[in-house]
């Protein structure tokens, strides 16, 4: 694995069209939203479909989703235990020898760390990662709309049809999200968290939703509409991450923006602050 030279910000623009970008259990699976109705999608959604995208790319994963699994682990204590490195330092009870292991093996642990902690291991091992990602939240309250659906189709074979059975569908009529994250140098230098492994994070954000469509978001209703990229001229930064992240000014053009283009990106800049404009998929 090569070197992270220096910080990195980043910020990406979502426009969401009829969907729900991330329900809420506790609500019904409606689309989170904050208390003053701005729409939320949370860190750990994000991560996930950063995740996957990896795994696309023919990444390495150690947290896989069960539909995506491409080994014959069943847990992630089972792929921990397929890793012959790692159940050699758990065997010396050597936490380092434990998590460079894991590192190196999975491009996700040593992005976004892990707590390795399983019932039937005596190593108890927390990885932090370089990688971190705010909680994505829309630009103005979001307009939620709901819809019963019904089945007309018998889940098992009786005599007669059953009746309907009620649910609910939830949608974002429409909204602007905005994520923001950060590379940090330190915390890249002890995970092995390398240069081209932040290239394949700006890859994973640009195609966030490629595979990713299902009936709470068909394909088109999720868009990654701009990736804002800064790379810092030394390895701790010369901006903190909020004074960067508060350089995309974005405000509505008129008073019911339905896309992307109902809305204005005003970027400001930092003196000796270099930042890459990518436009998503």
């Amino acid at each position: 694995m090569g070197e992270f030279t220096n910080k990195i910000d980043f910020e990406v623009l979502v426009m969401v069209q009829n969907a729900n970008p991330n329900g809420d259990p506790l609500n019904g699976n409606r689309p989170r939203e904050t208390y003053d109705g701005y729409g939320e999608i949370s860190d750990v959604c994000i991560k996930r479909k950063i995740r996957n995208r990896l795994q696309d790319m023919g990444e390495d994963i150690f947290v896989q989703s069960d539909e995506r699994s491409d080994d014959e682990c069943k847990s992630l204590s089972d792929r921990a235990k397929s890793n012959e490195d790692m159940q050699k330092a758990q065997k010396n009870k050597d936490r380092d020898a434990y998590a460079e292991a894991a590192c190196r093996t999975w491009i996700d642990v040593r992005s976004f760390g892990q707590v390795f902690a399983f019932k039937d291991g005596n190593v108890s091992v927390g990885v932090r990662g370089p990688v971190s990602v705010h909680s994505a939240f829309s630009v103005l309250p979001v307009s939620i709309d709901s819809m019963q659906i019904t089945k007309s189709v018998n889940s098992e074979t009786k005599d007669k049809k059953s009746s309907d059975t009620m649910g609910m569908k939830h949608k974002v009529h429409s909204a602007l999200y905005i994520v923001k994250g950060s590379i940090n140098h330190q915390l890249a230098e002890k995970t092995g968290f390398s240069d081209e492994d932040a290239e394949k994070i700006k890859e994973a954000l640009r195609t966030l939703f490629v595979n990713d469509s299902s009936s709470a978001r068909p394909d088109g209703s999720m868009e990654v509409c701009r990736v804002y990229w800064w790379k810092h001229n030394c390895p701790m930064g010369q901006y903190s991450s909020a004074k960067v992240h508060r350089l995309v000014n974005v405000t509505p053009k008129v008073d019911d923006p339905k896309s992307f283009e109902d809305y204005e990106i005003v970027i400001d800049s930092l003196p000796d602050l270099e930042l890459e404009e990518i436009e998503g998929i």
